[in-house]
């Protein structure tokens, strides 16, 4: 899972999730506020864990 979390100038954070890199991505060049990208990792998906290790 990828979040976009977007800090506005009034204090307001708001988060997005995507169930891929390619539309997090996508999302993130449009959108203009401050913002971080981050990609989620559940300890359980151990698929994806081995991958990244």
């Amino acid at each position: 899972m990828w979040v976009i979390t977007v800090y506005s100038n009034l204090n307001d954070t708001t988060m997005f999730e995507f169930e891929n890199e390619t539309e997090a991505r996508k999302a993130f060049k449009e959108i203009q506020d401050c913002k971080v990208l981050s990609e989620v990792i559940y300890f359980n998906d151990f698929d994806i864990v081995l991958d990244v290790v």
